[in-house]
Parts: structure tokens; sequence; C-alpha cells
């Protein structure tokens, strides 16, 4: 059995710069996530970039911070992370599969690049659970931290375990997760996604 190892730590979201890690152009995104249009205008003057996942045929599922500027009419916010479900509609051959993530197993993140708008996709190790507050994550919210790589626009897209099942929802990056106790070297310019462990219920709930 893996241990299960949580760092008493908290991450912020740190999005000075544009990404973490490596990614790469992936055609396969496309069929696991979609592009989701925000109000805010980019450099490119044709709106921010979110991405979000299909999970039933009327809604899908995506970070709040996209969520709140997205065409895309809101049915419910999470209540202290950040997680929401849009009404979309969406094929049904396409819909999300959720199983637990677990720290030390393979990951892979599919979304939407901010800068290019092209679909891309990472891979990596989660490598601890970690606290994480900002506007958008209060406690007790908690986030996997993991080595594969983000882009702005990725947020709302999909963390993938190697079974193919959904491990959670990607919401940023941040340049240093602190361990307050100084117990272990602080992990430096990690990806960070919501696990389904901790909005399983909620989702249930939301989507009945």
């Amino acid at each position: 059995m893996k241990k299960i190892m949580i760092i008493a730590a908290l991450a912020s979201l740190t999005l000075t710069g544009c990404s973490v890690g490596k990614y790469q152009y992936s055609s396969e995104a496309m069929k696991r996530v979609d592009m989701n249009f925000t109000g805010i205008p980019t450099v490119l003057g044709i709106g921010a970039l979110g991405t979000s996942i299909p999970l039933t045929p009327e809604y899908s599922l995506t970070a709040a911070h996209v969520a709140k500027f997205s065409v895309q009419r809101v049915k419910a916010y999470h209540p202290y992370c950040d997680l929401a479900i849009i009404y979309h509609k969406n094929d049904a051959a396409t819909l999300a599969k959720f199983r637990s993530a677990e720290i030390g197993a393979p990951v892979k993140m599919y979304g939407y690049s901010f800068i290019s708008a092209m679909p891309v996709e990472s891979s990596g190790v989660n490598l601890a659970l970690t606290g994480i507050r900002n506007e958008w994550n209060k406690r007790p919210c908690v986030a996997m931290a993991s080595n594969a790589g983000v882009v702005k626009g990725m947020s709302g897209g999909a963390a993938y375990n190697s079974d193919d099942t959904i491990g959670g929802v990607i919401v940023g990056f941040t340049s240093e997760v602190k361990n307050h106790r100084n117990a272990a070297t602080p992990l430096k310019n990690v990806s960070l996604y919501i696990p389904y462990q901790d909005f399983k219920e909620w989702l249930a709930k939301s989507t009945t």
C-alpha cells in the first residue's frame, strides 16, 4: 500500500509567469476537454481562455475562476475549492469517469493554452497534498501538487490517472510549496489540481 503523505504547508497560486514544467501540443486533449472563452481580453484581443471537462450531457466541470467569467451559465460553485459546474451540451461518448488520485502515481494533464489557444498535454507524478489558500480556495481545501507541466489556460482541465480515469481538476500552479515545519525541502514550480476525493460528494449532490 502506498503511503499517503500530506505536506504541512500552504500553497498560494502565484501565477506571475505563464507556465511551469514542460507541455506539448496534443490532439488527444481535444477529445478529453473543451475550450472555454471568458470575457477578459487577452493580448490577442479574443478573450481569455479556460478549459472544462464534459461531465453529463448537460453539464461540464471547470475551475471557479474560469466559470465566473465564462459565457456559459453556472449551475453550482464548490463551497471552498476553485471548482464550478457550468451548463454545457456534451456528447455522451466523451463524459468523464473519476477515481481518487494517489501520491506517487503518474498523472497526465490536458487543457488549452492561453498563449496559443491550442490543446496541450503534460505528464508527471503526483508529489504531495497541500493546503491551498487564495481568493478561490479556502480552508479546508486541499490540492495535489504535481511536476506535470501547466500553462495558463489549462485551469479547469483534467488531471488523468494511469487507468484513464480523471483524478482531479487543474486550478493553476505555484512557484513554491513551503513546509512550515521545515521537515522537507520545499517543492518548487509545481502544478496544482483539486483531487477527486475532495469534491466527490459535492459533485454527486450538484448533478442530481
